[in-house]
């Protein structure tokens, strides 16, 4: 398995200092953020360390230059915006971008992390009707391309930090449902042990049973806090924070041996949304670094 990181929380360093500072500190690889930033509606824009809708020749051999040049390799081209938005415009925006960004991948030679989103106003089974129609189409564009799409399981439950909707793609018994409704080898998981843990869904015995979906994987951590839990049950909310890889109750000796047991040979990539973390960019560069020493304990090599 390789090392890396994801840049989302870097929207102020250039893609060069971001690989020049992941060299450094003994990182392999770099997933990339690639959202659009020319959105009107300010949500769903984000970080773009690589431009996907206008990347020519010119500019990939650049990236490709500046890669070999440090030493890293891209693990995944990440945009996670709601491709089942309500609003239909927001949603057509969402999967104009994913296809690029798709044709990106394959220039590049990488994969494509994202969202399936979902429309928060219909029922799981009509949610499923409509990832069906609207990602049947995307992940055809893909296979054409011969470029892997990695979905990433968290709920996305906040309507203040992700408007629209909740990520249908939130447990395994979803991810069948998903997966055999879209049987592709070129559609799997980016899979997220922290958005496991707090709904009590066994991290571990998942890695086993969708061994052969696991894409590409993050690692960020949750810490519980058992005392809330018990007051306000699972419905209340605010009794999980988002946490640096290895300061919270994930078992990463536990995971990741499962992923060795199961062969996976991706990259771990680690996300950093811990808000202790978030003082300045500085702050940032050292979560992400204490997460790599951390976790990096239980890497084999």
């Amino acid at each position: 398995m390789k090392l890396g990181f994801l840049t989302a929380a870097l929207p102020n360093m250039s893609f060069e200092d971001l690989l020049k500072w992941g060299s450094e500190k003994g990182f392999q690889t770099i997933e990339v953020a690639t959202w659009p930033t020319s959105y009107e509606d300010r949500r769903y824009a984000g970080t773009q360390h690589i431009d996907t809708a206008n990347l020519d020749d010119e500019r990939v051999s650049k990236i490709n230059s500046l890669l070999n040049k440090y030493n890293m390799e891209i693990s995944s081209l990440a945009y996670y915006p709601n491709p089942l938005d309500p609003d239909s415009e927001v949603r057509k925006q969402a999967a104009d971008h994913l296809k690029n960004v798709i044709s990106a991948a394959d220039k590049l030679n990488t994969m494509v992390g994202t969202f399936v989103g979902r429309d928060e106003t219909k029922s799981l089974d009509e949610s499923l009707d409509e990832y069906e129609k609207v990602f049947t189409d995307i992940v055809k564009y893909a296979e054409d391309k011969k470029v892997k799409i990695a979905i990433e399981n968290c709920p996305m439950l906040y309507r203040d930090r992700w408007p629209g909707g909740n990520n249908l793609a939130y447990s395994p018994e979803v991810w069948d449902k998903m997966f055999n409704r879209i049987d592709s080898d070129y559609l799997g998981l980016n899979f997220d042990p922290s958005h496991l843990i707090w709904q009590q869904i066994d991290y571990v015995q998942a890695v086993f049973e969708f061994q052969d979906k696991i894409f590409h994987t993050h690692a960020k951590d949750t810490e519980i806090d058992w005392e809330a839990l018990g007051r306000k049950g699972i419905y209340g909310f605010g009794f999980y924070k988002d946490k640096i890889a290895g300061l919270g109750d994930i078992n990463w000796k536990k995971y990741l041996g499962a992923l060795y047991e199961v062969g996976y040979d991706g990259v771990v990539s680690v996300e950093h949304e811990d808000r202790s973390w978030e003082s300045d960019q500085q702050n940032i560069l050292d979560g992400i670094y204490l997460a790599k020493k951390l976790v990096s304990r239980y890497f084999v090599g």
